[in-house]
């Protein structure tokens, strides 16, 4: 998309019938996954679209060609097929099917239904400078069953913890980043949440394995640790360590 614009990316579930299947590179009929990712770019002229999954093909100057190649072969590799639709001046759309499983997920014991229990009555702050990172946090603790609220810096998150004790909807539990850019960081601003409630339960966050708090946390005055990128099951663990759930 040369002058910029949107790609629009969709997951469902499909059922291919024998008509379909035969037009979509012989797949066989049955159930599958339909990947769609869509772009609002100038398209691809017709004379180039039987040729766009050939190897060493491009019609970039710095371009290998072997991009759509391989992702082709990666998929038919899986029992799929990608197939491309595409107007000049409206974009282009890949479609990708692969075939969806039968077989049941296990539910790991300490996530799943079992972490929306554990965490259906706690209130978390979630302290994380980045909007991103702190998106994600709010969403994985919200689907384990808490009342998220976040602050993206350490005097905010002091300040809620603060209020909170005194309206009497205290905090369970705190998750803090180490590094914040230009503000008050976790290691600061945990001693001052201390001096409110010397029995806070607050969990380091980063995404540095060498901090050391992360190695020694309980020096610092923290209860647990987690590291970034967040796993649900690792936040969900961390979350039952400091409220002394039982794993």
């Amino acid at each position: 998309m040369p002058e910029g614009g949107t790609i629009r990316i969709r997951c469902e579930n499909a059922v291919v019938n024998a008509e379909q299947a035969e037009s979509c590179l012989s797949l066989a009929p049955g159930g599958y996954i339909r990947i769609s990712v869509a772009d609002s770019g100038i398209g691809i002229p017709e004379e180039h679209m039987k040729k766009i999954f050939d190897p060493y093909f491009t019609t970039k100057q710095r371009g290998s060609g072997l991009g759509l190649a391989t992702a082709y072969s990666v998929i038919r590799n899986h029992g799929g097929c990608i197939a491309v639709e595409s107007r000049l001046g409206a974009g282009t759309t890949f479609h990708v099917y692969l075939p969806a499983s039968t077989k049941e997920i296990p539910i790991s014991s300490r996530t799943g239904a079992r972490g929306i229990r554990l965490f259906r009555n706690a209130r978390v702050l979630v302290m994380e400078d980045e909007e991103a990172v702190r998106n994600i946090a709010r969403d994985i603790l919200t689907s384990l069953g808490c009342e998220v609220i976040v602050a993206s810096e350490g005097t905010e998150a002091v300040d809620l913890y603060a209020r909170a004790a005194e309206s009497g909807r205290p905090f369970d539990a705190v998750i803090m980043d180490l590094t914040v850019r230009g503000g008050m960081g976790g290691k600061e601003a945990v001693r001052k949440v201390i001096e409110i409630n010397p029995a806070a339960k607050v969990i380091a966050s980063s995404g540095y394995s060498e901090d050391p708090v992360m190695a020694d946390f309980r020096k610092y005055g923290f209860s647990g640790v987690v590291a970034k990128p967040y796993r649900i099951d690792e936040l969900a663990a961390a979350l039952e360590r400091a409220l002394g759930e039982e794993t």
